[in-house]
């Protein structure tokens, strides 16, 4: 097992357990990215509306696995979610999101 498999294992292992607790899918793409497609039942909150919206997030009282394009945007979400007492994980993409679930 390489470097980068024990990191991909690891994010999976947290995605499932996250899973396991009744977490909620937050979507943090653009409204366009998300009308273009999106996993089903999933929030949609824009990254740059984050902020400004972390109180719906809190009020959800759930863990949050946050998905983007590639990923890189839902770590940020994620990173921002947990600074803000909330339980996040970063899922990645959403695709590679949506084959997993």
């Amino acid at each position: 097992m390489g470097f980068f498999d024990f990191i991909l294992g690891a994010k999976k292992h947290q995605v499932e357990a996250y899973l396991k607790n009744g977490a909620i899918i937050l979507d943090v793409r653009t409204q366009r990215e998300w009308e273009a497609g999106h996993i089903e039942n999933a929030i949609h909150i824009p990254l740059d509306e984050l902020k400004n919206r972390v109180d719906e997030v809190k009020q959800l009282a759930k863990p949050i696995i946050a998905c983007c394009a590639s990923g890189v945007r839902s770590a940020k979400a994620a990173k921002f979610l947990n600074l803000n007492n909330i339980a996040a994980t970063n899922g990645g993409g959403w695709v590679n999101l949506k084959k997993r679930l």
